[in-house]
């Protein structure tokens, strides 16, 4: 791959006396989608939370358009360009829609720039758009997820990171949600997606890695991973 956005080498991350991502290695191309799928536990979400300046890393390297970030505060990581959608959402409930995305552009200091952002995440979501006054805890669950997705979307970030998108959520809503990712990489966004849930994420991915017990068990396109014996086997119930 020449030049990706993101390039990881031999990451690890422990807590306390366990290993939870043992030195793993992984490209994200520019204006792609770059999944790594694996069960619960697998080292998934600590490698994401390693790339926004969450978590830190006992060893290896963390590369973004060339410039290293392994020990970049989470801060300057998100005024680089990267923004992550969080496991789990993390949506503030007693604010508004509208609020919600304007903390997403905290970092931004052009109002012309929000406004575009507004904009644009309204063309994106016009769920959000009808329900912008709406205070966020009244939201239904696939509506908390786009508004998460959105508000990562307000700093104009040239990486996406999302983690677990579809966590709880209704087939039509997972289809809708992974619909917006696809749109959003066609717009030239480069995103890398954090998933259980394998085989929606390869029918939109380009790329992907399997993560078992924080080591790479698998990688390739994700048009030949999808046809994998040893993952449909694993993780696709044998279909």
């Amino acid at each position: 791959m020449s030049d990706p956005a993101l390039s990881i080498r031999d990451l690890r991350i422990s807590y306390g006396a366990i290993e939870a991502v043992k030195g793993i290695s992984l490209d994200a191309a520019k204006g792609k989608i770059t999944a790594i799928l694996g069960a619960n536990g697998a080292g998934k979400t600590s490698t994401l939370r390693a790339v926004s300046g969450l978590v830190p890393s006992s060893g290896g390297k963390i590369m973004f358009y060339g410039k290293d970030i392994t020990k970049v505060d989470t801060e300057r990581i998100t005024a680089l360009g990267i923004s992550q959608a969080p496991e789990g959402r993390q949506i503030f409930g007693d604010l508004t829609v509208e609020e919600n995305l304007r903390i997403g552009a905290y970092v931004v200091k052009d109002k012309h720039a929000i406004e575009e952002g507004f904009n644009r995440c309204y063309r994106y979501f016009p769920r959000l758009a009808e329900r912008k006054k709406q205070i966020s805890y009244t939201l239904s669950g696939g509506e908390l997820q786009m508004l998460a997705i959105a508000r990562a979307l307000m700093s104009s970030p040239k990486l996406l990171l999302l983690d677990e998108p579809s966590l709880g959520l209704a087939p039509l809503v997972v289809r809708d949600i992974f619909g917006i990712i696809s749109d959003i990489k066609k717009e030239g966004g480069t995103v890398l997606i954090v998933e259980q849930n394998a085989l929606q994420t390869l029918k939109i991915a380009d790329y992907a890695y399997v993560l078992e017990t924080g080591l790479i068990s698998l990688q390739g396109p994700a048009s030949e991973l999808i046809n994998d014996k040893r993952l449909v086997e694993a993780y696709l119930g044998g279909h």
